[in-house]
């Protein structure tokens, strides 16, 4: 029988039991959306992986509970007058789980790889504002160039192109994090199995199996082992959220990222404060594969974008846990402010008959349907959106059919530049600052599925990335965005989310924060 933070008891520990001394196992048990593509942190980009990657490795900086920015391997950090320098203090006396010391050639090893091309990073671009990055991504320099160095060997320093205002947030990305080269270099490809991974957080990867779970164990290398609660995490893939529901409700899962949007009335019925729903910063969208006919023609991608009610997704898809988006950025971000596309103001009537005349001058019509294949990561919610845009189409002219892959495998196929005429994805923000939402559209971007370029684009943000008046910064990006969202549908927003999910009563430590995000080592047991 499965209970909530159930105690787990090794043949030794009911010895330990008879004796009167009983060593208590404490296990936290979280639903994760899916099962992820890879656990190596320069490689993944998934939701999925991130919290796994939370609680397994630390970056310079970290987030705490509430996503309050807090220290990580760093203890401290300074920053020359200029902006450009930072120097970082590592912990002292700092261990990786085989109980080698952490070291700040650790670090630049581990930048380096990421911008290697050789590595096919993902997130090579998070990088971008170190000095020497994107020249070394594109081949141009080598990866020795970059601009980071290990004073010694707890002192590290990273030199940037510019004063770049969100570092300190970005530093708390997976693509930031460090690896132990002679573990990567040890087993190559197998560093990520069990018993080979080695990290530098509060847990250590102990069982990974496919389908079933992911079980990490507390590390006792970790510099604040003595405060974390749990001995055990359990991951659990839920892309199934109906029977992860039911999961949770039996006591099987302790919390749980999103549940079907048509039960949110019955549940909040039902569990009260265990269902957690509230703003972040993230945006629901689909992108069209802009290499290839009739996509490339932003007038046809305009015309489906106009053709989407998206109060009706939000209201009755989500059931009213969305809100409808006309841009890539949501809202909550101080200082940001960006004009939404003027067919935004008119009725859904009048978007959709002059999306009707878009089309039939291409010569589509309900005779004569513009055939479009949509693509999406298996769950209810994106099954029923998907479902309603075939519905709200069809009468446009627009005939959808659908393929949906459980989460890697879908954006494994994006990631790999796959084909397809539009597929849904989402973004959710690494830190605070627009340009981690606009940089999904940049030229060759990893997570730029869309293959979207476009030099005016491209130049309006290296223009925001060295601009340092704040005021005039955030201007730069509005136009980038009215650019290359607005005027050019680089992506196709629909909705902007709300964090959405379950938790039981018997956690303490869940804080809700407009980033979703909450790493195992600070959730306990409530007493």
């Amino acid at each position: 029988m499965t209970l909530c933070f159930k105690t787990l008891l090794t043949a030794a520990s009911l010895i330990a039991l008879m004796a009167g001394g009983a060593l208590a196992e404490t296990v936290l048990d979280r639903g994760n959306n899916g099962d992820p593509e890879t656990l190596d942190p320069h490689k993944n980009s998934t939701i999925p992986e991130a919290n796994l990657m939370r609680d397994l490795f630390m970056g310079l900086t970290m987030h705490d509970g509430a996503a309050n920015l807090i220290p990580g391997a760093a203890e401290s950090w300074s920053v020359s007058e200029d902006g450009k320098v930072w120097t970082f203090k590592l912990r002292p006396g700092a261990l990786w789980s085989d109980g080698t010391p952490v070291t700040a050639a650790d670090f630049v090893w581990s930048w380096q790889r990421v911008v290697s091309p050789a590595t096919a990073a993902e997130y090579a671009y998070m990088l971008a504002p170190v000095l020497n990055a994107e020249a070394i991504t594109k081949g141009e320099k080598p990866a020795a160039d970059l601009g980071v160095r290990a004073i010694d060997a707890t002192t590290l320093e990273v030199t940037l192109k510019a004063p770049t205002p969100y570092f300190l947030e970005m530093l708390t990305h997976q693509a930031t994090y460090p690896l132990q080269r002679a573990d990567v270099e040890k087993f190559g490809a197998d560093f990520t199995k069990p018993g080979n991974l080695v990290s530098n957080g509060a847990y250590v990867l102990d069982s990974f199996v496919p389908n079933d779970h992911i079980s990490l164990v507390k590390n006792p290398t970790f510099y604040d082992a003595e405060h974390v609660a749990f001995d055990r995490v359990n991951f659990y893939p839920t892309e199934d959220a109906t029977a992860a529901v039911r999961r949770f409700e039996a006591g099987e899962l302790d919390m749980m990222l999103d549940f079907p949007a048509e039960q949110t009335a019955a549940l909040k019925e039902t569990l009260g404060e265990r269902v957690k729903i509230g703003p972040t910063l993230a945006t629901y969208y689909y992108g069209f594969k802009l290499d290839k006919a009739p996509w490339s023609d932003p007038e046809i991608r305009k015309a489906v974008s106009m053709a989407i009610d998206r109060d009706y997704l939000a209201e009755e898809v989500w059931q009213n846990t969305m809100i409808p988006a006309y841009t890539l950025v949501p809202p909550g971000i101080a200082g940001y402010a960006v004009t939404p596309p003027d067919w935004a103001g008119l009725s859904q009537i009048d978007r959709e008959d002059q999306a009707r005349a878009i089309l039939a001058r291409h010569g589509y019509t309900e005779a004569n349907p513009l055939k479009m294949e949509i693509r999406f990561n298996t769950n209810e919610n994106n099954a029923n959106t998907a479902v309603a845009l075939q519905e709200l189409l069809k009468p446009m002219g627009i005939a959808v059919t659908m393929v949906n892959l459980d989460i890697a495998a879908h954006y494994a196929h994006l990631e790999q530049k796959g084909d397809f005429d539009a597929a849904r994805a989402a973004w959710f923000a690494d830190y605070k600052d627009p340009e981690n939402f606009l940089s999904l559209c940049t030229t060759g971007a990893g997570n730029n599925y869309s293959l979207y370029s476009n030099a005016e684009y491209d130049a309006m943000l290296q223009a925001a990335a060295v601009e340092p008046d704040a005021a005039k910064r955030m201007e730069l990006l509005a136009k980038a965005e009215e650019k290359g969202v607005i005027e050019d549908q680089c992506v196709m927003p629909l909705m902007f989310y709300s964090y959405r999910g379950l938790v039981s009563d018997k956690l303490a430590g869940w804080q809700a924060n407009s980033l979703d995000v909450h790493p195992s080592r600070f959730l306990s047991p409530a007493e």
